[in-house]
């Protein structure tokens, strides 16, 4: 059943009600200001968290010119995770399952073949006992994994979902690095955030903060970025939907008054270019980059814990820097994050602005290695369904459905 024209004329009559009563007009000018007075640098509790690295400046180049530039790095690889989605089971087991691949621009199809998957599981009895430990197959060239998560009374779905994710790429990412030449994109945040932000939440989720599980996966990390750093190949990390809201809950605290919900909404409003009320489309606009030591970026700042993982370097390489990339043609934000030991070099940090931007500009998305790797990893609606039923088999049980399930699958 759709809505009769009367009601949607009414809705729309709310939404010009709301229109109303919404002025937006210096939205412009208030994250102008943000830019130029309160992010060089950002203080929270007297700390400097968010400041440049080396100029504080808002650049634009032709979408033409940007897109056909010379590249600085010839080939690039890039690394992504695909998942089930967390599944419980009428026998009390809840497992998700993570499936990572390592895309390359040129194509190498002997990298493109290899994956590691991870299992977790969640049981809520004590007497389930599982193996563990990564194990070949595929000839040797994949590798796969079970895990047992530690038992959680709420999080279980959040448990399953974010170590199978974060294992699986930082897994591949790591044991593969050595084939990167050029330069190594991570499909997604340069260290696993929300792991991080267990450390901050609830106090079960900070007990599992410090466990073995996270930080087995945040030092897969860390040693990705030593390894790079010592072999003089760059790494970043491509964030195709930023979701951050640190700057402007940080904003809010020092009296202001941010109106947009969070970071990327305000980057927008800086970067998108607008003449007579329509938006530019013929340039790409990003910042110059910035250091971040705060919020989910916290611990691996160099006054950080890490979560209780070594670090071999000096603990100031490992930083968040990053940088926005606003693409106008299809008003869409790009989050780009690097280590410092990268960005504080400024041949790199110039390279790795001008890669990321021609990419954006010639596929108008996330750079082609990217793009690939999301194609090698991804697991399809049928693929889903298709390893529900593989459990469903061997656990000799069913998966509990919801209403849900069973409305989206009638109504298609």
């Amino acid at each position: 059943m759709t809505l009769d024209p009367i009601h949607v004329d009414t809705i729309a009559h709310l939404a010009s009600a709301i229109a109303d009563g919404v002025d937006d007009g210096d939205h412009d000018d208030l994250a102008a200001t943000v830019w130029a007075e309160w992010l060089d640098p950002l203080r929270d509790g007297g700390r400097p968290v968010v400041e440049p690295v080396d100029g504080h400046e808002l650049r634009r180049v032709s979408v033409e010119d940007a897109a056909l530039a010379d590249r600085p790095f010839e080939t690039s690889n890039g690394v992504d995770a695909g998942t089930l989605n967390p599944t419980a089971f009428k026998n009390g087991l809840v497992l998700d399952v993570a499936h990572a691949a390592m895309g390359t621009e040129p194509t190498d199809l002997d990298v493109h073949g290899a994956r590691s998957i991870v299992v977790t599981v969640h049981a809520n009895d004590a007497t389930v006992h599982l193996p563990d430990g990564w194990s070949r197959y595929d000839g040797g060239n994949s590798e796969r994994r079970i895990l047992t998560v530690p038992r959680t009374r709420r999080f279980a779905d959040e448990t399953v979902h974010e170590l199978a994710l974060s294992l699986a790429e930082s897994h591949h990412a790591l044991g593969h690095s050595n084939v990167v030449s050029d330069l190594l994109v991570l499909d997604g945040p340069l260290y696993p955030k929300r792991l991080l932000n267990w450390a901050t939440r609830d106090s079960e989720l900070r007990e599992l903060a410090y466990g073995d599980a996270v930080t087995e996966a945040v030092e897969n990390y860390v040693r990705l970025v030593e390894r790079h750093v010592e072999r003089d190949v760059p790494l970043v990390g491509f964030v195709k939907n930023p979701t951050s809201g640190y700057l402007t809950r940080t904003l809010g605290s020092k009296g202001v008054e941010a109106p947009w919900p969070d970071d990327a909404a305000m980057f927008t409003r800086l970067l998108e270019r607008r003449v007579d009320d329509e938006r530019r489309t013929d340039e790409v606009t990003f910042t110059t980059w910035l250091h971040s030591r705060g919020g989910s970026d916290e611990p691996l700042s160099a006054t950080g814990d890490a979560l209780g993982v070594d670090r071999n370097l000096d603990p100031e390489l490992y930083e968040v820097t990053f940088m926005f990339v606003y693409d106008p043609r299809g008003d869409l934000l790009f989050k780009v994050e690097a280590p410092a030991a990268f960005t504080t070099d400024e041949r790199v940090r110039s390279a790795l602005t001008s890669q990321v931007v021609s990419e954006v500009a010639a596929e108008g998305g996330p750079p082609r290695a990217v793009e690939k790797a999301d194609e090698l990893a991804r697991i399809g609606v049928g693929e889903k369904e298709s390893l529900r039923r593989k459990f469903e088999e061997r656990f000799d049980t069913e998966f509990l459905h919801t209403y849900d399930d069973h409305r989206w699958d009638r109504e298609g």
